[in-house]
């Protein structure tokens, strides 16, 4: 394969990429947040109150960079974070009313970014495109679980 070959699928891919997270970017901006903070919201919204370390695994996020994010969602009012009244070294976070209401504007912003990506996608298009994307999900955990020994050859 032509790597870069401009119909390369790795040379596509990689624009899909790059414009999705452009895209991505626009829209948040305009809510206020960053591209990081989404899954944060929404792992809230799904179960407030949970402390950092199951944020921090449940989001696949390094524990510093929760305490990165939080520290900025906190300064922009979106959380909050209070100690555990059953065991006082471990903080909860909470969504905060301004954070509730900047979810909702984010779901709206996940509403746009679906349908100008697969909008002009049939059904039919979009159940073969979700399955090639899983298989490609599965091929890369499978190699990012390898130890780069295949480098050596």
């Amino acid at each position: 394969m032509n790597y870069h070959d401009p119909d390369s699928l790795y040379r596509i891919f990689s624009q899909v990429i790059r414009l999705h997270y452009q895209r991505m970017h626009q829209l948040l901006d305009a809510v206020g947040i960053y591209p990081g903070q989404p899954q944060m919201l929404f792992a809230l919204h799904m179960a407030n109150g949970q402390s950092q370390k199951d944020l921090a695994a449940k989001l696949n996020i390094k524990p510093a960079t929760i305490t990165v994010m939080l520290k900025r969602m906190e300064k922009a009012g979106l959380v909050e974070r209070r100690p555990d009244p059953a065991d006082q070294r471990v903080s909860r976070v909470y969504l905060t009313k301004a954070g509730q209401a900047t979810w909702h504007e984010v779901t709206q912003v996940l509403r746009i970014i679906d349908k100008e990506c697969f909008g002009n996608f049939s059904a039919e298009e979009q159940v073969l495109l979700r399955k090639m994307l899983a298989q490609l999900r599965t091929n890369l955990s499978v190699a990012c679980a390898k130890t780069g020994d295949e480098l050596d050859g």
